[in-house]
């Protein structure tokens, strides 16, 4: 193994519960429930068609201003966001494969300024010598494209690389594209099977990187790992 690629939005910072906090203060302020059926599916994944508006409509049953609506969820998220902290074990865990001489990377679904203005502000920009986004891909995830594009960058076989997701979609690419998966669900996708990940981990800082090269290379990534 000589590389971690980290998801960004769940996984290095809890961006997706300030996202569904933002939409669910509007549905409860037209009187509707926004539910995690509806939800979960769209974490990690930007490729398939996504309108909380539209189904709040249906919800209400009546046309709403999607403009005013979206740009206040916008500001919202960007209110909640300023305030989060990498989660726990992300700094752990990047200042250990430094040391270690492991290459890092980000791949994510998400814009590219959205990830590196939070890494920058974070201070961990600096750590990774790869970042690919949604623009650097036809399809994202749960497509394997953008590991696989990480890993090139990186000068590595998607093989030789463990990617560290929260997601179900996240999980898919990842296991498609070859790589050891570790999932590491946060509040919200702990509600989803990650099961087709190799080690399931309750919290990242449950298990110190060493112990996780460990793992990886006794498993070579074969087989599942119960949940740590």
């Amino acid at each position: 193994m000589h590389a971690l690629i980290f998801d960004f939005d769940g996984t290095i910072l809890d961006t997706e519960k300030s996202e569904f906090q933002a939409w669910q203060e509007v549905y409860q302020a037209h009187g509707a429930e926004l539910t995690l059926e509806y939800w979960l599916p769209f974490i990690g994944n930007n490729s398939i068609p996504f309108d909380p508006v539209g189904n709040l409509e249906q919800l209400v049953g009546m046309p709403l201003d999607k403009e005013s609506i979206e740009r206040w969820v916008d500001e919202r998220k960007q209110s909640l966001n300023q305030s989060l902290q990498p989660l726990p074990g992300v700094l752990d865990y990047l200042e250990a494969a430094q040391a270690m001489g492991l290459k890092l990377a980000v791949a994510s679904s998400s814009r590219r300024v959205w990830v590196e203005e939070h890494l920058e502000r974070l201070g961990l920009l600096g750590y990774f010598q790869v970042i690919r986004t949604k623009e650097d891909v036809a399809m994202t995830k749960p497509d394997p494209a953008l590991f696989l594009r990480a890993a090139e960058g990186l000068g590595v076989l998607p093989q030789e690389t463990i990617v560290l997701e929260d997601s179900l979609n996240g999980v898919r690419a990842a296991k498609l594209a070859g790589a050891f998966t570790v999932a590491v669900p946060n509040a919200l996708t702990q509600h989803l099977d990650l099961g087709q990940a190799d080690l399931v981990l309750t919290r990242l800082d449950d298990l110190a990187l060493w112990d996780l090269l460990r793992i990886a290379r006794q498993k070579g990534g074969a087989g599942l790992l119960p949940v740590v």
